[in-house]
């Protein structure tokens, strides 16, 4: 099983994920699952519509904001609307879970949520850097 990384009680990233993973989420409480991974960056990883159909299967909420580089102003508002419409825990990936923080940090800091030391020390402990992103 992929390990998600818990960064707050409602938010944790992931490096790509498999449909084995998504029941695995759902078991863990997760109730919606956004792909920060656009389809074919690597042959072998998993389409995002296979991803999805496994994650309504297993009645959670998907939704893709693929990020290529740096997230887009368009895509960090997408994400926070993403999250602050779910009623429970979000699970975000991509190829290894850096996009998908750096995104959800960027929309923190934007909307004064959470102070840019407080998204640092998060990001550690879930094991990214974030210092050069909110700092």
């Amino acid at each position: 099983m992929t390990p998600f990384r818990q960064v707050t009680d409602q938010f944790s990233t992931s490096p790509q994920i498999s449909e084995a993973d998504v029941a695995a989420a759902a078991a863990q409480g997760f109730v919606l699952i956004i792909n920060n991974r656009p389809d074919g960056e690597d042959p072998a990883q998993p389409s995002g519509a296979a991803i999805e159909a496994a994650a309504r299967a297993a009645g959670l909420d998907y939704v893709a904001i693929p990020v290529r580089g740096g997230p887009t102003s368009e895509q960090v508002a997408a994400v926070r609307e993403a999250i602050d419409q779910a009623e429970g825990p979000v699970l975000a990936y991509c190829r290894s879970g850096t996009r998908s923080i750096v995104t959800w940090a960027i929309g923190q800091a934007q909307a004064g949520a959470l102070e840019p030391d407080t998204l640092i020390a998060l990001g550690a402990q879930a094991g990214y850097d974030l210092s050069g992103v909110v700092g």
